[in-house]
């Protein structure tokens, strides 16, 4: 077995703990890493400082920013009466590659899952529920993944939402059933928008 040094394990180890990267190419990270100028290594731990330091989540929607409300929120060529409820912020990253939604997001950062100890307190339910009683909203438009968790807070946040007298849509079925919308094209997500029904 290759022996690396601590530091070389260290970095691995930190690349390791990325989304979707295993230990090979946490490997090959590493490597890439050593080949590059002191000065250009420098500059990548310096941006992840950086965006640790600076970004943070909009006390509005809960999109990250780094200004409190974020861009999102103030635009004001946006329409204040329709709201988009994701469930995480590549969420809305991939509808707004779409170009089209021109509504507010509300980012619950999660999804509920009882197996996983996951309910209604510890997603941003209730600072939704917050934006419906202090604005004019007439529709939410509920943009959950289409997984079992996904239906299953589509269901949960459509009964708690009726009582506002608000309209409750949800994505047109366009987008495959377990998948994330994060990896879905901006044709389907466009397709699944204007797609949307009530629930």
């Amino acid at each position: 077995m290759v022996k690396f040094t601590p530091s070389f394990n260290r970095l691995v180890g930190e690349f390791a703990k990325l989304p979707g990267i295993g230990r090979k190419t946490a490997v090959r990270l590493t490597l890439f890493m050593l080949r590059q100028t002191s000065q250009d290594a420098l500059a990548l731990g310096e941006a992840v400082r950086e965006l640790k330091e600076r970004t943070r989540f909009c006390s509005r929607c809960f999109y990250f920013t780094e200004e409190d409300p974020c861009p999102l929120c103030t635009d004001v060529g946006r329409d204040d009466q329709l709201i988009c409820v994701v469930e995480e912020p590549q969420d809305v990253i991939a509808i707004e590659r779409s170009r089209s939604f021109r509504g507010r997001y509300h980012v619950l950062h999660g999804s509920l899952s009882p197996l996983d100890g996951i309910g209604p307190d510890d997603l941003k339910i209730d600072a939704l529920l917050e934006r419906l009683q202090q604005n004019n909203v007439k529709e939410v438009l509920l943009a959950t993944n289409f997984d079992v968790e996904g239906e299953a807070t589509a269901l949960y946040l459509a009964k708690v939402i009726q009582p506002f007298g608000v309209k409750v849509t949800r994505l047109a079925h366009g987008i495959p059933t377990g998948s994330d919308l994060e990896y879905v094209d901006e044709a389907t997500v466009n397709h699944a928008v204007e797609g949307r029904r009530e629930l």
